[in-house]
């Protein structure tokens, strides 16, 4: 399949569907429209009256225009109120026109929707994410899968003019986004800590990256004592996967932390009737992220240094496995009592947070399916973002309303830390129930000294039960898009 940009307008061009976007309550027909409606008998206004599409989001009327007409299928796409226009709504439009162009089985599709910021390298980029990712198949387990081949071979995004790069760009974070996506959606089974560190030697390789792989060994002579106890009970060997990219002369450099769970039991805390355990193969969504988008950095090739660090392991169980009482010692010295096995990812990140911060970086952020507190907070459809830093938080979430991702600043609640101190070690790993997210936060906190850091509780993005137009069911590779987009901003 081709993606290009075009100089065609909807009146001049010709093929098999035309996906138009309207916003809400403007969808009187003037101009080129108005042409387009006369040359096809009338048609657009016809569909529009009967099917009473006002462009209200989400809203959507296909319908067949004729054989002797020189397009054959239009789709009408509601954009919502024009002034709540930005990337997700263009996103969700293109993913809408091409699972469309799918269904109906055709070759070609055009694409005329409105710019962003009237930026057309822009808008054509996103458009080209919102197709690639929406028409995405993961069909590697499958023994004999259905045969929904794509007969989609060109699409074209009209009124952009020759956009090769900005699609080429597209692609290349669109790529990064799948990766993520293949290794959340993948069993415990198939994607392991030695998994992780096998695909960070093949990016290595591929994309001439630094790879450092610290073996079970390395990590206890670096005294890293929280991440070790975690995978204690796990008969594979944890893996410390420390991925580079080092431009010359780089103008800042960065760490990206990721959670790196490829499978959560909860330890003796065994998760119960109810938990979703058996999606907990997605735990390492924080990894997987974070190895997508050392994909995509390594191709953009930015003048920023960035470091990709997973702490790879398992919770599991067994006469070895980590005990409710234990005490940690983390590899900055710090004590943790450990009162619940279940709050694991902020063991593993404890420990890389340290390693990162010695790597003398100018920001550090982690991300993790953390809490089930901030999918009660925030839902599943926004990522909590905690920082000290408000010029750090201000460039995360600029970047997430720049591809379509969204967080929302949370509270770093000092008194809240209260909750976590323990009478015979330095901390707890757990507070009260009441804010948990937030006391998870100041918990990582305790691992920083000075670099400015953030940390993103993924839990309810990195997942859609049902879908959400621009992905399917399953694992979403978010925020893979906001990290490259905050990299690149940072040139």
């Amino acid at each position: 399949m081709q993606i290009r940009g075009s100089e065609q307008t909807s009146l001049s061009w010709t093929g098999d569907l035309l996906a138009l976007g309207f916003f809400e309550n403007a969808t009187e027909l003037t101009a080129d429209l108005a042409k387009l409606d006369e040359r096809l008998g009338g048609v657009l206004q016809e569909l529009i009256q009967e099917m009473e599409f006002k462009g209200k989001g989400g809203q959507k009327v296909l319908a067949r225009v004729g054989a002797q007409t020189p397009i054959r299928k239009i789709l009408l796409i509601g954009l919502g109120k024009i002034e709540n226009f930005g990337a997700e709504v263009l996103l969700q439009a293109a993913a809408a026109a091409a699972r469309a162009a799918k269904g109906e089985k055709v070759k070609t599709l055009a694409l005329a929707l409105p710019q962003l910021q009237h930026q057309p390298a822009l808008t054509a980029q996103r458009l080209a994410e919102g197709v690639l990712l929406a028409l995405h198949q993961d069909t590697r387990f499958k023994s004999d899968p259905e045969d929904k081949t794509l007969k989609l071979e060109t699409v074209e995004l009209l009124e952009l003019g020759d956009q090769s790069a900005a699609i080429a760009q597209g692609e290349i974070v669109s790529g990064g986004v799948v990766l993520a996506k293949e290794l959340v959606a993948a069993p415990a089974n198939e994607v392991t800590p030695q998994t992780f560190a096998d695909v960070a030697a093949d990016l290595a390789q591929t994309y001439g990256l630094e790879l450092e792989i610290l073996e079970e060994a390395d990590c206890q002579a670096l005294g890293m004592g929280a991440f070790l106890g975690v995978g204690k009970a796990s008969e594979l060997p944890p893996k410390f996967i420390h991925l580079a990219y080092r431009p010359p002369n780089p103008v800042k450099k960065l760490a990206i932390v990721g959670k790196s769970l490829t499978f959560d039991s909860g330890g003796l805390n065994i998760k119960g009737a109810g938990s979703g355990i058996e999606t907990m193969k997605m735990d390492m969504g924080g990894g997987g992220a974070t190895l997508g988008a050392a994909k995509a950095i390594a191709q953009l090739k930015p003048p920023v240094e960035v470091h990709f660090i997973c702490a790879a392991t398992e919770n599991m169980i067994s006469g070895k496995a980590l005990h409710p009482g234990d005490i940690l010692r983390a590899s900055n010295g710090k004590t943790i009592e450990v009162n619940n096995t279940d709050a694991e990812g902020r063991l593993t990140l404890a420990d890389a947070l340290v390693f990162a911060e010695k790597l003398e970086v100018d920001a550090i952020v982690d991300l993790a399916t953390l809490t089930g507190a901030c999918i009660v907070a925030l839902g599943d459809d926004i990522a909590g973002l905690w920082s000290p830093d408000e010029s750090l938080a201000a460039a995360i979430k600029t970047a997430g309303e720049a591809v379509g991702e969204k967080f929302w600043v949370m509270p770093l609640e000092e008194k809240y830390f209260e909750g976590l101190k323990s009478p015979i070690a330095d901390m707890k790993n757990t507070g009260p129930r009441a804010g948990g997210s937030i006391t998870a936060a100041l918990f990582l906190k305790q691992f920083i000294e000075k670099t400015p850091w953030a940390h993103l509780d993924v839990a309810g993005p990195v997942w859609a039960e049902k879908g959400n137009g621009l992905h399917s069911a399953g694992a979403t590779g978010f925020p893979v898009r906001t990290l490259v987009e905050w990299v690149l901003n940072q040139a």
